[in-house]
């Protein structure tokens, strides 16, 4: 399994399967686990939708399509109950208990639309992870936590205005790689790790950011400080060593440089 998290690191970004991935990811935790029963509601998804599908052209009748499988016949959601329990973050448990994280739903919802050759994103919003559905002037927006429900523009713009940023054509806001979005799934589940004083197993968790997103300099930075918090100071120095070969932020760079020089070699 662990052959499957370095992979995950070596291929090429568009080369990443989103669905797939996260279900590797969650096996690392739950080793033995048959994933065929998994992969088949992935396909009955994708069939179902391909059906009810079959003459949708444009992005409001796929970005409906979407909603009525995933959100109305497969009875996805977001969990309101309980939405920082780590299983909403784990694609395993998301897909038995029919409930996750706005994240974790997202990638079962560009899934399935790319297994039908739409084009489908995940927005990187403040705060919150909504899907894109097509690429034309007008696009759509869905928000697969309240079940696939669309998303007006001025929505939106709201939500970059309360985050202080700069409003923007929805075209325009960036959409989230393969790799960032998986990142995030693991970064959800390593910040309620830690808010639970699981603080190794967060480090667990930023140790496979690291290895799936080398190019990320807040993973190694998170990892380089729970090393120390560990009293692993040789693998701090080292996780921080590989943040400095990646990042060109001057800032970032001079921060890094002066917890090196800080730190006193084992």
């Amino acid at each position: 399994m662990e052959e499957n998290l370095i992979r995950l690191g070596l291929i090429d970004d568009e080369d990443i399967v989103l669905d797939e991935a996260a279900f590797a990811l969650a096996l690392l935790d739950q080793a033995g686990t048959d994933l065929e029963p998994y992969e088949e509601v992935v396909a009955a998804i994708a069939s179902r939708l391909g059906e009810l599908g079959a003459d949708a052209t444009s992005a409001s009748e796929r970005a409906e399509c979407l909603a009525q499988v995933l959100g109305g016949e497969f009875g996805f959601a977001g969990d309101r109950q309980t939405y920082d329990d780590p299983d909403n973050a784990d694609l395993i448990r998301v897909v038995d208990r029919r409930r996750g994280l706005p994240v974790s739903l997202s990638i079962l919802y560009v899934a399935a639309a790319r297994r039908l050759g739409w084009d489908a994103n995940i927005l990187n919003l403040p705060g919150h992870v909504l899907v894109l559905v097509g690429q034309e002037a007008m696009p759509v927006i869905i928000d697969p936590f309240r079940a696939g429900m669309r998303v007006e523009v001025e929505a939106v713009t709201a939500l970059l205005a309360a985050a202080g940023a700069a409003p923007a054509p929805v075209r325009n806001i960036a959409t989230m790689t393969n790799r960032a979005t998986l990142v995030r799934l693991l970064l959800n589940q390593a910040t309620r790790a830690e808010a639970a004083g699981r603080g190794r197993r967060a480090l667990t968790l930023y140790r496979r950011m690291t290895t799936i997103a080398p190019e990320h300099p807040h993973p190694w930075w998170e990892r380089a400080r729970l090393e120390l918090v560990d009293g692993e100071v040789a693998a701090a120095r080292d996780s921080l060593s590989a943040m400095l070969e990646i990042t060109r932020d001057h800032d970032l760079r001079e921060q890094v440089v002066a917890t090196l020089a800080s730190l006193t070699p084992e």
